[in-house]
């Protein structure tokens, strides 16, 4: 018999494994039309980037899903591709060209630009790919499609076309995240809010008129006024000075008794001289700074809100680089013109200081919007752009899982959805890039639009409206990269066309992805199968977690606490961080650390070592053998294991239980098939009775064999390699371990008698060697073990299983007797009472002394969980987490003194 290595060789084994299974074809459904179909699309990674922990978490959990549905006879489809990342993807060419001191794109032009980014994508574009591969993602990569490939660029002209001409995209002028750096709008996903240093700066604005008003300035002990000043102006607070150049109004609180009688009235705005109303609005908080606010709506969200409600025009009153203009606001003064807006900043709150209107000056921190990438200050900014009506679109997807067509796992991310859909504004999808799926619309002399799927259409359309040779300008915009990922569930699959895929595999079965692009992504592919597709996209949605460091913080190159998934694969396999990433995953906030890593790389080794120790055992596969023909208990009993293990895994895999799955295989492997099933073989590989020895050997090959497809799915390296090495004996193996059937294993396996036969063993071996433990008994020590008064039964069982007692409880000898002898410990196990003589062996006075220290050591720690859980500050102030974490602390404490403190009136009961 060919002997496996002494350790499993991941750097080694993987790319040879991957290569095999790819060139198998295993990764492919099945083209048997019988075969139930499953598929899943992949959340396409953008292709500028690479394997992060979070892609490592969320591939896992698909490659899972797909090699277990694969093992059940399904004809599976997991989909991969990538996404053209818009505004990074065009960033980084950018930068390469500046690095390589080549034009920049301004100056080599559009097409030469975009030619540049196409030929870096076919050198470097397919990193993450061949990084999933690495991971053992089993991908159809026969059908991996790209955002920006000429089928997708067709079903994208075909969305927006047709969206158009049902009115659902329209042109107009609404406010963006404006990306000063990159001259883009920008989604929210692409907005990063950071904390800075700021003020409010309080300003007077001058009341038009002559008019004046009592404002209070003093108050009794119930808040009511009691002291007033006459008032010319009103007071507003902004962080941002620069926007007062394009107030269009100041707003209060319609129930705020003090601006009552104002409403209606104008302030003069300095600097300016406008006139701006004063009006009623509830978003003015009144217990907020003086109550009043300033209102510029071509550069606030709130603000512009507030403006269509007030009917206040919009002024906008910058360019595209954030620099002051005065186009549609020519009261400002010519030196603020071209003025940066942060330069501009100064230089109003110069103005007000000098002219006597700065009131006050409120140092304050305060979230800033900035780029995610471009790292500028994000300018609110009213624009011309494209826009969906998202609202219209999202009530189909909004019934989809209010009635069930699609669920999400866990349910309570609904509430997610629902909140975004029932609360959706207009979506924005032009970007003022280069590289994207450019508009198809074209505008005629007088700014008349055509929309159209090719120019030549869009010129039928405009020489029937304006006559022949009439000139057309094609948008220049591209669109929003979430535009065309909203359409990949059917678009990677061949639609408009309507082919054998999308019959077959669409809808898809789940969408795994993550929590914060619920409402960017999952709800944006749900608005658009419903209306192209008439189905959503997908049965089940399963949200993973946020992969956080070890203390729960989020990872980041600053704080210096990422892990690179790549170095794990590198050092340890991708195996143990496949584990890892399952077992942690049932948690919204997921905390790994290195350590976590390794030690499931251990369970791997656990296995290995069985895998060898059956060699050396000579469990080898017999042809034909049929476990249900067992006679020994221990295989029985086995068998019975391994089939509650099987249904726990499924029910758990089928529940998108990841977490689940991975510590019932954790428990089956490491506690029960290795830790209990072959030591409890050990007698029976070293005993003189043959047949005995024969089926044992067999049951261990098959139940191995069968174990080693449960966990398969997870680690599927290493259990692809003892696939092929403990295959190379007994009947030849058909297939690799990936293209095996998933167990099926009948409810008769499951023998109730074996289960409580040898339950009875495994917790009597378990209590004598907690007995051990306790009381400090050296492993050398074989004390003699006695049964007290055991009845027939008992009896029964001390008789069969003398050999594995004397052998696993390391005793010297088994009796029955009727009294306890002196010097021995008892416990009660399994409904026998136990005596273990341990007084030739331990040093009583020193045991009693030892186990006294530790009730102390115990009871010190009560008193001070105790003491801060009695705090009633703590409790309520503390973060949950670690208010729990004490309680638990407290309840380990408690049951450790018990043991002990049971302990020491055993040591009692000897003397």
């Amino acid at each position: 018999m060919t002997m496996l290595e002494k350790t499993f060789d991941p750097k080694a084994a993987e790319p040879r494994l991957y290569a095999q299974w790819e060139d198998s074809g295993q990764f492919q459904p099945k083209t048997d039309g019988a075969a139930e179909a499953y598929s899943i699309v992949i959340p396409p990674p953008n292709v500028t980037g690479s394997l992060h922990i979070g892609h490592a978490l969320n591939n896992t959990l698909q490659d899972i899903l797909a090699r277990y549905h694969r093992m059940q006879g399904k004809s599976v489809l997991w989909l991969p591709g990538t996404d053209h990342a818009g505004i990074a993807t065009q960033m980084v060419v950018e930068r390469k060209l500046a690095a390589d001191g080549l034009p920049g794109r301004r100056e080599m032009g559009r097409e030469a630009f975009v030619e540049k980014i196409w030929e870096w994508k076919a050198q470097s574009g397919g990193t993450i790919i061949q990084q999933l591969r690495r991971l053992g993602a089993s991908c159809d990569w026969t059908r991996e499609r790209f955002t920006l490939d000429e089928g997708l660029n067709e079903a994208v002209r075909k969305v927006f076309v047709q969206l158009y001409k049902e009115g659902l995209i329209y042109r107009a002028k609404r406010l963006v995240n404006w990306d000063p750096h990159f001259q883009t709008a920008i989604s929210d996903l692409e907005v990063e809010q950071k904390e800075v240093d700021g003020a409010y700066w309080h300003f007077a604005y001058a009341l038009a008129d002559g008019v004046t008003y009592q404002h209070p300035v003093a108050f009794d002990e119930e808040g009511k006024p009691t002291e007033f000043e006459t008032r010319d102006y009103v007071v507003v607070a902004t962080t941002r000075p620069e926007t007062m150049l394009g107030d269009t109004g100041v707003a209060v609180h319609p129930k705020d008794e003090r601006y009552a009688g104002l409403v209606g009235k104008d302030v003069i705005l300095p600097i300016t001289g406008r006139r701006v109303p004063i009006v009623a609005d509830e978003y003015a908080d009144p217990t907020k700074g003086s109550g009043a606010v300033k209102i510029t709506p071509a550069h606030d969200f709130n603000d512009f809100q507030v403006g269509k409600r007030a009917g206040l025009p919009s002024l906008n009153i910058m360019d595209s680089l954030a620099r002051i203009i005065a186009d549609e606001v020519p009261e400002i003064p010519a030196e603020f013109v071209g003025m940066d807006r942060f330069v501009a900043r100064k230089a109003v709150i110069a103005n007000a200081e000098e002219n006597g209107w700065l009131k006050e000056i409120e140092k304050t921190k305060h979230m800033v919007p900035h780029g995610d990438r471009s790292g500028a200050v994000i300018e609110p900014w009213l624009t011309d752009q494209w826009w969906v009506d998202a609202k219209t679109l999202a009530q189909p997807a909004l019934k989809a899982v209010q009635d069930g067509e699609t669920v999400f796992e866990p349910k309570s991310y609904e509430k997610v959805y629902f909140e975004w859909l029932n609360n959706i504004e207009p979506w924005c999808v032009s970007r003022q890039l280069w590289w994207g799926h450019q508009i198809p619309a074209w505008y005629g002399p007088d700014g008349e639009i055509f929309v159209a799927e090719t120019e030549d259409e869009a010129r039928v359309e405009a020489e029937a409206k304006l006559g022949a040779g009439v000139t057309l300008i094609r948008e220049e915009d591209v669109l929003d990269t979430w535009f065309s990922s909203a359409l990949w569930p059917f678009s990677t699959m061949g639609w408009p066309e309507k082919t054998d895929d999308l019959a077959r595999f669409y809808p898809t079965a789940d969408l795994v992805t993550a929590a914060d692009i619920i409402f960017f992504w999952v709800a944006r592919m749900m608005m658009m199968g419903k209306h192209f597709m008439g189905d959503a996209p997908f049965k089940r949605v399963i949200i993973n977690g946020l992969v956080r460091d070890e203390k729960g913080h989020k990872m980041s190159k600053s704080k210096g606490n990422v892990i690179d998934p790549l170095e794990i694969v590198d050092e340890l396999g991708a195996d143990p961080l496949r584990f890892t990433m399952a077992i942690l995953s049932g948690t919204r906030d997921i905390k790994l650390s290195k350590q976590r890593i390794e030690g499931y790389r251990n369970f791997g080794t656990k296995l290995w070592n069985a895998a060898r120790f059956s060699q050396m055992n000579e469990c080898a596969r017999v042809d034909g053998f049929d476990p249900s023909t067992a006679q020994q208990t221990i295989n029985r009993w086995i068998l019975g294991e391994l089939t509650k293990a099987e249904r726990a895994i499924s029910s758990a895999i089928e529940g998108g239980r990841f977490d689940d799955a991975a510590g019932a295989l954790y428990r089956y492997i490491w506690n029960v098939f290795c830790d209990w099933y072959l030591e409890l073989a050990k007698p029976v590989f070293q005993g003189t009775d043959e047949a005995a020895k024969a089926e044992t050997r067999a049951m261990t090959a098959w139940v191995l064999d069968e174990t080693l497809k449960l966990l398969h799915p997870v680690m599927p390296y290493i259990t692809e390699e003892l696939w092929a090495e403990l295959g190379k004996t007994g009947p030849a193996r058909e297939k690799l371990l990936i293209g095996e059937n998933w167990p099926q294993l009948p409810d008769s396996f499951i023998d109730s008698a074996a289960e409580q036969e040898i339950g009875w063993v495994v917790d009597l071996i378990g209590e004598l060697r907690g007995l051990r433990a306790e009381m400090n008994v050296p492993p050398s020590a074989k004390p003699p073990l006695a049964f007290v008064g055991a009845d027939d039964a008992i009896k029964a069982l001390v008789e069969r299983h003398r050999p594995l007692i004397l052998t696993l409880g390391r005793v010297s000898e088994v009796s029955v007797l009727d009294a306890a002898p002196a010097g021995a410990v008892t416990c009660v196990s399994g409904g026998a009472t136990v005596a273990l003589s341990l007084a030739d062996f331990i040093d009583l006075g020193a045991e009693k002394a030892r186990l006294a220290k530790e009730v102390a050591a115990f009871e010190s720690d009560i008193g001070h969980y105790n003491k801060k859980l009695g705090n009633p500050n703590f409790v309520s102030r503390a973060a949950p987490e670690v208010v729990e974490e004490q309680r638990q602390k407290l309840a380990d404490a408690e049951a450790g003194k018990a043991k002990l403190v049971a302990a020491l009136a055993r040591l009692d009961a000897m003397e």
